[in-house]
C-alpha cells in the first residue's frame, strides 16, 4: 500500500573506480519532512546526493522512490519522476536569463505540472528584479536562489538540497531558509539537506543524519537530539 514514505534508501554502496565511498548508507524521507545529512568535509555527504539523483551508480544497495525501485534509472528519468535536485555550487545555465533558467524548469516538469515561477519571485523578489538579466552576471547569493527556483518549478515530490549556504551572504541564507520552510508547511514535497552549517541544518530539520567514512553514524529526531552522541560522530 502506498505511505507517505517519499524516499527510501538501503544499505547504499557507491564510490570511484574502484574506491568505495558510500559504506551501506539507509536512510528514509517521508512526505513534509526535512532530513538533514550533516558531518565534515570529505565524509560522503555529496556523493549520497549524486547517487540518490542518479549521476552516480550504485554498486549495492537499492534507492525507492514513492514505493517504486528506482537504483537503475538514470538522473533525467529520475527528474521527471519527480526529483529536484541543487547541487553544491548552484550550477544555472549563465547565458540564459533567469526567466528562461526557471522555462528549463517546467519543461523538465512536463505539460501537466502546475508551474510555479510567480510564487518562486514570491520566495525570492531578487530574481523578480532580474528575471532578464543574464544568470552569469548575478552574485552566487542569487544564483543558488535560481537554482531552487528552477528546481520548484518542476514541483518534485523530493528536492535534494546540497549545500545551499556555502559561500551566501546571512540576508540570501535567511531567504533561503524560509522558502524552504514554507515548502514543508505545504506537506507535499521531502526534503534532504547536506549541510556543513549545523546551525542552519539544526533549525531546519525534522530528523538528522550524521555521516562519517560514508555511514550514517548517528541518526535522531529534532525532539531527539543527543549533544554529546552528535558532537562525538562530527568529531567536533
Amino acid at each position: 500500500m502506498p505511505t507517505d514514505r517519499i524516499l527510501d534508501v538501503s544499505g547504499l554502496w557507491a564510490g570511484y573506480g574502484a574506491t568505495p565511498i558510500l559504506q551501506g548508507v539507509s536512510m528514509s524521507v517521508s512526505r513534509g519532512e526535512i532530513v538533514g545529512v550533516i558531518g565534515r568535509n570529505g565524509v560522503g555527504k555529496s556523493t549520497l546526493m549524486r547517487c540518490l539523483i542518479g549521476l552516480l551508480d550504485t554498486w549495492r544497495g537499492t534507492i525507492t522512490f514513492m514505493d517504486q525501485d528506482v537504483t537503475t534509472l538514470q538522473a533525467d528519468a529520475r527528474a521527471r519522476a519527480g526529483f529536484g535536485y541543487i547541487p553544491q555550487g548552484r550550477d544555472v545555465f549563465p547565458q540564459m536569463s533567469v526567466e528562461e533558467n526557471l522555462q528549463v524548469g517546467e519543461l523538465i516538469g512536463g505539460p501537466k505540472g502546475k508551474k510555479l515561477p510567480e510564487l518562486v519571485y514570491e520566495y525570492f523578489p531578487r530574481l523578480k528584479e532580474r528575471r532578464r538579466q543574464a544568470a552569469g552576471t548575478m552574485s552566487g547569493g542569487e544564483q543558488q536562489q535560481l537554482a531552487i527556483g528552477r528546481a520548484l518549478v518542476m514541483r518534485p515530490r523530493l528536492l535534494l538540497l546540497d549545500e545551499p549556504t556555502e559561500g551566501i551572504q546571512p540576508s540570501i541564507i535567511k531567504d533561503i531558509g524560509r522558502a524552504i520552510v514554507y515548502l514543508r508547511s505545504l506537506g507535499k514535497i521531502a526534503i534532504v539537506l547536506v549541510e556543513q552549517y549545523l546551525d542552519f541544518a539544526r533549525e531546519l530539520g525534522d530528523h538528522f543524519a550524521v555521516m562519517d567514512r560514508g555511514a550514517v553514524v548517528y541518526s535522531c529526531s529534532r525532539d531527539d537530539i543527543d549533544e554529546g552522541a552528535m558532537k562525538r560522530a562530527m568529531a567536533i
